[in-house]
C-alpha cells in the first residue's frame, strides 16, 4: 500500500490532520462504526466528562482496530461527532496527542450534533483504516 498526503496549505498542521490521503495498492479496508465511551456491556459511561469520554472512545477504537489487525497509524479518515464542540476543543490535546503519537495522519470532519445515541454520550468517532 502507498499513501500520499496532500496538503495544499499548512494551517491544518496545528490541528494534527491532513487535507487528503491518496491511497493505492490497498489490500484491506476497515470501516468502523462509531466508537464512544461505552463499557464492555455497551453502557454509556463518564456522563458530563468529555475528556474521559474521548479517552475511552479512543480506547474502544484502538481495541476494534487491533482485533482486525490495524493500528491508529492505518487510519485514513475520522469523523468525530460531538454534542459540545467547544468542550471538545478544550480537550483536543487528549484526542490529537494520542493519535499523533501513534503516527495517525487522518483526514476528517468534526460535526456538532444535538444528541448522540444515548443522552450521556458527548462524542462518537467513526474511522476508516487501510492496509
Amino acid at each position: 500500500m502507498e499513501r500520499q498526503i496532500i496538503n495544499p496549505w499548512n494551517w491544518q498542521d496545528e490541528f494534527g490532520y491532513v487535507q487528503a490521503n491518496a491511497v493505492s495498492g490497498v489490500q484491506r479496508t476497515l470501516y468502523c462504526s462509531g466508537q464512544a465511551a461505552n463499557d464492555a456491556s455497551g453502557a454509556a459511561v463518564h456522563a458530563g466528562d468529555i475528556r474521559s469520554q474521548i479517552t475511552l472512545a479512543l480506547d474502544n477504537l484502538e481495541t476494534l482496530l487491533g482485533e482486525a489487525g490495524f493500528t491508529f497509524a492505518d487510519i485514513v479518515r475520522l469523523t468525530i461527532f460531538t454534542t459540545d464542540v467547544d468542550q471538545f476543543f478544550a480537550n483536543y490535546d487528549a484526542f490529537i496527542g494520542r493519535l499523533a503519537e501513534a503516527g495517525c495522519r487522518h483526514t476528517g470532519s468534526l460535526i456538532g450534533v444535538a444528541r448522540l445515541a444515548f443522552p450521556e454520550m458527548m462524542i462518537e468517532i467513526e474511522a476508516t483504516a487501510v492496509a
